[in-house]
């Protein structure tokens, strides 16, 4: 080093290694949460398969039932699947991270199975209130009673797969959660509907992959948090208290960033009466479960930039910078391809359900339109609740919930089978808007760094090749021309990862690089 040099040249060097191990870190970890996250393809696959066995207005129905378990579960685990993920990290000796699991299963579960016992008690009253088709509407309270016992079952899984992603154990968890439980779903579907029970059929068919999907949770846990500890140490006073506290600190955002999911089919249920309503239901829950495949892209950021910022933040911001802009690059190019495409085949996609479902094609595009803009802007959600104060995600979906609610009262007159998706989209689209510049003003990070631009250009481009060919095959059967836009989405996205990706992406993606000749 010549005189008077100072150590630029080498703090430079430094920060780009460190830079580099985290690009790393968050790519080995995001590939093994995406691998695992295909569960969800397994999810959106199997769904044509549940409207063809019984029908439409009782596929509403049952989407309607789940979502109810979902947002109920959703408040009444008290949030300690958010308060997990601060306070396990920190517990050191195995007795406290059992008593800190076992406090979060009492106070997770405990509740629900109060609510289920409760909804089966009231289930006539609550079967007044859904809009169902004359052959459901007989068994409609049988199945309320049976389905309320999904609660305690949610939220055994819920907890302890929550408990599970605290030690950074992102891959088994997701599986367990979704390709297994799709399959066990599946099958036990398939099998009661041979049997020839219909509308009692597909709820069975989901209790019953519950229950199989809570006892592999359970085994999963074990292998980080041993049960038997769980059992033997009591939690404690001040253990419940923390994650009590911990837990209903996030509980409020949760309930409104879930109201954005769930509310919406229930809503879309209860704006027809009858068969109409439940067909409402099931259209919404089609185009939704569609949707989430951009989706995969997010989440998969978002189970591992949490840990990966939390670590981050104890260290300079540059690192964290670096991060962020690779997580952007990468959203970007992986979901507005995969949006447009799936856009593009709604028609075909659509078309494997049964009939009646393709009425649903303006719904999904909206939807996979607000999921592609909300992917396409990287995790910053996701970044701020772990680094950022802890009120602003509260405060961004109270603020999302005021808008979507202002958009549906705007149309759902005019349009009461889009109203409902319009407005989760305006929610969807708010949230990530106030994140990012949240993030910029508190926080010093910026979503749209160089070469943001470029990338936009060729993830546009990869776009426009993908509705090109759509346009070509669009007289051609609909199995015909959802091949040739799947196909087109297979080489757009190659060659936009290819061209939009920078050096330091792709040597962050190691051998998924070198195997895709990125």
């Amino acid at each position: 080093m010549t005189p008077g040099a100072g150590p630029g040249p080498s703090a430079e060097a430094a920060a780009e290694a460190a830079a580099h191990a985290v690009r790393k870190q968050a790519a080995k970890g995001a590939g093994t949460v995406a691998l695992s996250r295909l569960g969800a393809v397994v999810e959106v696959v199997s769904q044509p398969a549940y409207t063809w066995m019984f029908g439409l207005p009782t596929y509403g129905l049952y989407m309607v039932l789940w979502s109810l378990v979902n947002l109920v579960e959703n408040i009444f685990d008290l949030g300690v699947t958010s308060g997990l993920q601060r306070i396990l990290p920190a517990c050191r000796a195995p007795e406290e991270r059992a008593r800190a699991v076992r406090a979060a299963l009492i106070l997770g579960i405990l509740p629900n199975f109060v609510i289920g016992a409760l909804a089966c008690l009231f289930a006539p009253q609550i079967a007044a209130l859904l809009n169902v088709a004359a052959q459901d509407s007989a068994k409609l309270v049988t199945g309320i009673r049976l389905f309320a016992w999904a609660l305690p079952l949610w939220a055994t899984i819920e907890v302890a797969t929550s408990a599970v992603r605290a030690n950074h154990a992102f891959g088994p968890e997701v599986r367990v959660r979704l390709m297994w439980e799709q399959l066990a779903r599946l099958i036990a579907a398939v099998l009661l509907w041979a049997a020839g029970i219909d509308t009692l059929g597909l709820l069975l068919a989901h209790l019953i992959s519950l229950a199989f999907t809570a006892g592999s949770a359970l085994r999963l846990l074990n292998r980080y948090v041993p049960l038997r500890d769980v059992v033997a140490h009591r939690a404690g006073r001040a253990m419940n208290r923390d994650m009590l506290l911990a837990g209903l600190s996030v509980l409020p955002a949760n309930i409104l960033a879930r109201t954005f999911s769930d509310l919406a089919t229930i809503i879309a249920n209860l704006l027809a009466p009858g068969a109409a309503g439940a067909s409402a239901a099931g259209l919404y829950a089609i185009a939704r479960k569609v949707s989430s495949i951009p989706q995969i892209v997010r989440q998969t950021f978002g189970y591992v930039l949490g840990p990966i910022a939390a670590a981050a933040q104890r260290g300079d911001r540059s690192t964290l910078q670096a991060l962020y802009d690779f997580a952007v690059r990468l959203s970007l190019l992986l979901a507005v391809p995969t949006c447009v495409a799936l856009a593009a085949a709604g028609p075909a996609i659509l078309g494997s359900f049964a009939h009646g479902a393709e009425a649903g094609l303006p719904i999904l595009i909206i939807l996979v339109t607000a999921r592609g803009i909300e992917a396409a802007v990287g995790p910053a959600s996701s970044i701020q609740q772990v680094i950022g104060r802890r009120v602003l995600p509260l405060q961004n979906s109270l603020v999302a919930v005021i808008a979507a609610a202002a958009v549906l009262a705007a149309t759902a007159g005019r349009w009461p089978g889009l109203a409902v998706a319009l407005a989760v989209g305006t929610g969807q689209v708010v949230v990530a808007a106030l994140s990012i510049g949240q993030l910029s003003r508190e926080e010093g990070l910026v979503a749209f760094a160089p070469p943001f631009l470029r990338t936009l250009g060729l993830a546009i481009g990869a776009s426009a090749a993908i509705i090109v060919v759509a346009l070509i095959t669009a007289r051609a059967p609909l199995e015909i021309g959802g091949i040739a836009t799947f196909l087109a989405w297979m080489g757009a996205l190659w060659l936009a990862l290819r061209l939009g990706l920078a050096d330091s992406d792709k040597r962050a993606l190691g051998k998924t690089a070198r195997r895709l000749n990125l």
